[in-house]
């Protein structure tokens, strides 16, 4: 069975690969030679295109409980508390080309839910240029991310696994929202709680 892991781990690992990490890691390692390149740009045809901006005026909240439902809130702090954990460092992305974006100082909100080194996730709030929006949609289908129509909004997602040191299966992913000037990145490690996305958009764009 051990064997068995082993190999699935490596045929899915790829730029989402948790190493020598129990679940959600407390700092993001520095993307190696082959990560640090840009992915290849895809041709025209598999490129979504950048969704309409007639919600331009979209601005970053103020505060993490203002992106959510106030059901989702009370899910999220029931099941897997704390809300911002010092220790959790991470970044919402793993995308090299994203993370440019991410810390080239664009206005953003950091929230994280779970206890560092536990199941758990970060999320970033961002605003962005319609230049931005583009390259990001850019990056995210060209990395194998499965990108859809989300209301006015596109969403990109991604799901992977990985083996931690201690031999289980970790499952990581990232889902990414992108709509006129807005940009909501999800990274979750083994917590990925249904219609999350969903319900912070419904949230920011009601």
């Amino acid at each position: 069975m051990r064997s068995r892991s082993l190999a699935v781990a490596a045929l899915v690992a790829g730029v989402l690969v948790l190493a020598g990490c129990d679940a959600l890691p407390t700092e993001t390692p520095e993307p190696t030679a082959s990560e640090s390149t840009t992915p290849p740009a895809p041709s025209a045809s598999s490129t979504p295109e950048p969704s309409p901006t007639a919600d331009a005026g979209f601005g970053v909240p103020d505060s993490c409980e203002a992106l959510y439902s106030p059901a989702m809130f009370a899910e999220l702090n029931g099941t897997n508390p704390p809300l911002n954990d010092p220790g959790i460092t991470i970044y919402a992305t793993e995308n090299v080309a994203a993370l440019e974006i991410l810390n080239s100082g664009i206005p953003t909100l950091r929230c994280s839910w779970g206890a560092a080194g536990a199941p758990g996730l970060v999320t970033n709030v961002s605003l962005v240029s319609a230049d931005q929006s583009a390259a990001l949609l850019n990056a995210f289908a060209g990395s194998g991310m499965a990108c859809e129509e989300l209301g006015a909004g596109t969403v990109c997602r991604i799901e992977q696994q990985a083996i931690d040191r201690d031999d289980n299966i970790v499952t990581i992913g990232e889902t990414h929202y992108l709509r006129g000037t807005g940009w909501v990145a999800t990274h979750w490690v083994n917590f990925a709680p249904e219609g999350y996305t969903e319900d912070i958009v419904a949230t920011l764009w009601q």
